[in-house]
């Protein structure tokens, strides 16, 4: 069938559902719903069978959905309507809840359902709870809804029953410091978290708060900000501390706390954990090392998977801290949802609007991340291991790529490209490190054609070694349980006096140094060159600018010479 995508962006959900859907063998097109006039003529181009709105924050033209079945992705049980169903699931501690495809009709939510799918709820953030249950939940029910619908036999059932939640507010989210215990900050700002934030007041300046995180023993005056760390600031609730990592002050973008706040936390007092083991209670802990027998594991958790310059430094020498330790397979582990994004580019963007050269930040932290990937690439006393729990992107996927084997989690959604950026060349060694797993043309390929890949779909172009469970726990499990082997097999030593023959033999071929000089001629173009594309791409996706035009890459019908099959 031909299945268009209709939705608000590009996000992780749409691209999962079209990778998804594309192996079994529908042709799949993307518009970005900008306008009623847009998605008609998208449609009358396109002419699809089908259309699925993955993420909407409008409604589709009746024009559309009366000639055209169309499919709406609700985050929300079957029979919940509204607006912000995840943000009131968590605000009202729900221990279940679900997502629900139901057909477009005139009042919101209402129509009749073609599938859904049900999971338990976790103590997390709307943005991890989005990205990981109800994007695979949505999966699921979408592509039961597509069998359906493909059949030709179902018959929709509308709900004889349901209930409207409103568009949650500011008004509904208001933290009280002074009455207000931890758990209650924290639900009511991982409600808000990735969009719109809890707005409030820190130095008594107005500001929206995302990231927090829970502190086990540091206690202070409610409301007070008590103590800061790296990127993060605590303040005191009435029964404990609560870090936030991220805040966006009125006017400006999300940053991390201590960076958005410079100067007013210049005389707050610093908290740094005495070394990179993980803390035995809960804390605000961005990079974390625990070991098992022979294996070691390093956590970076780091907020959308985004590496700053520092951190990217911070993360390289625990890294050299790491290689250090009698240990004989090395894991490293990102976060929950993200393994790496690459460049932080919100803290880039911060240097322009602060009277710096965002060129410079720029350079700085490619640098970074490819003294980071160097690192990695070179450990020749461990088996390296870049474990992909979480969607991973540009930078982050050649990082990983860097160790002697990538083992991904089922689920996850890779983005080996850097072109979508402004057309940025990129660095972290790609040159060296994608071409000898998938070959020049392939390499090429990946790079020019800028689509994301299933974790599948990453493992049978031989980008990655292994496809695990999509299960989290089970996921963890696997990692533990195949790492161990790998450190107590018989022939480890000859493994690494290969690992290290080969790497030598490389180097003999063509130094390391030489692709990252390549690349960065590249680079160093696109940062201060005539052409200021990047600077203008990234100044759009960190302001969060809506999209004006759907990129042509994923508008198969806007291609030229475009005809139906």
């Amino acid at each position: 069938m031909r299945i268009l995508l209709l939705t608000h962006a590009f996000n992780s959900l749409t691209q999962r559902l079209g990778a998804e859907l594309r192996q079994r063998g529908h042709l799949v097109s993307v518009e970005f719903d900008i306008s009623d006039s847009v998605t008609e003529e998208a449609a009358s181009l396109f002419a699809p069978d089908l259309i699925v709105a993955p993420y909407l924050r409008r409604a589709i033209p009746e024009s559309v959905w009366q000639h055209t079945v169309c499919l709406i992705v609700h985050p929300g049980l079957e029979g919940d309507r509204g607006p912000s169903a995840l943000d009131w699931a968590i605000m009202n501690q729900r221990t279940a809840w679900g997502v629900t495809v139901l057909q477009a009709e005139s009042e919101m939510d209402a129509g009749p359902v073609w599938a859904s799918a049900n999971f338990a709820m976790r103590a997390a953030s709307k943005a991890s709870l989005y990205r990981n249950e109800t994007t695979q939940a949505a999966t699921a029910a979408v592509l039961q809804a597509v069998e359906h619908f493909t059949a030709g036999n179902f018959v929709p059932q509308r709900k004889s029953s349901s209930q409207w939640q409103p568009l949650i507010k500011q008004a509904d989210r208001v933290i009280n410091w002074q009455r207000d215990d931890t758990a209650s900050v924290l639900r009511k700002i991982n409600a808000a978290d990735g969009f719109p934030g809890v707005a409030d007041t820190l130095f008594d300046q107005p500001c929206h708060l995302f990231d927090a995180w829970p502190e086990a023993t540091l206690r202070g005056a409610p409301g007070v900000v008590i103590a800061q760390r790296e990127t993060a600031l605590l303040r005191a609730t009435v029964d404990g501390a609560v870090w936030l990592g991220h805040v966006k002050r009125t006017g400006s973008i999300k940053l991390p706390a201590t960076l958005a706040f410079a100067q007013e936390a210049a005389t707050v007092p610093h908290a740094p954990l005495p070394d990179w083991w993980r803390a035995p209670a809960p804390t605000w802990q961005d990079i974390a090392y625990e070991e098992a027998g022979d294996v070691g594991y390093l956590h970076f958790e780091f907020y959308n998977g985004a590496m700053s310059t520092r951190q990217c430094e911070r993360l390289r020498t625990a890294l050299l801290w790491a290689q250090q330790r009698p240990t004989r397979v090395l894991v490293l582990l990102g976060g929950h949802d993200f393994w790496s994004n690459g460049i932080h580019l919100n803290v880039i963007e911060a240097a322009s609007l602060n009277g710096g050269s965002a060129a410079d930040e720029s350079w700085r932290n490619i640098n970074a991340m490819n003294d980071l990937a160097l690192a990695f690439i070179t450990t020749t006393q461990q088996i390296t291991v870049a474990a992909i729990g979480g969607n991973t992107g540009a930078g982050g996927c050649f990082l990983a790529r860097a160790a002697d084997q990538v083992w991904v989690r089922d689920g996850v959604m890779l983005n080996p490209h850097y072109k979508n950026m402004g057309n940025l060349y990129g660095s972290e060694y790609w040159t060296y490190l994608l071409p000898r797993r998938v070959g020049p043309e392939a390499a090429q390929a990946i790079m020019h054609n800028r689509q994301p890949l299933t974790a599948q779909g990453a493992l049978q172009i031989g980008l990655t070694d292994a496809c695990l469970s999509g299960d989290v726990a089970a996921f963890r499990a696997e990692i533990a349980s195949m790492a161990t082997r790998l450190a107590n097999a018989p022939a480890l030593p000859e493994q690494l006096a290969a690992k290290a023959e080969a790497r030598a033999s490389d180097e003999a071929a063509k130094p390391l140094s030489a692709y990252r000089d390549e690349e960065m001629a590249h680079m160093h173009r696109n940062f201060y060159g005539f052409d200021s594309s990047y600077h203008i791409a990234r100044h759009h996706f960190v302001q969060k600018s809506l999209a004006s035009w759907t990129p042509r890459h994923l508008a198969l019908h806007r291609e030229l010479g475009w005809k139906l099959p």
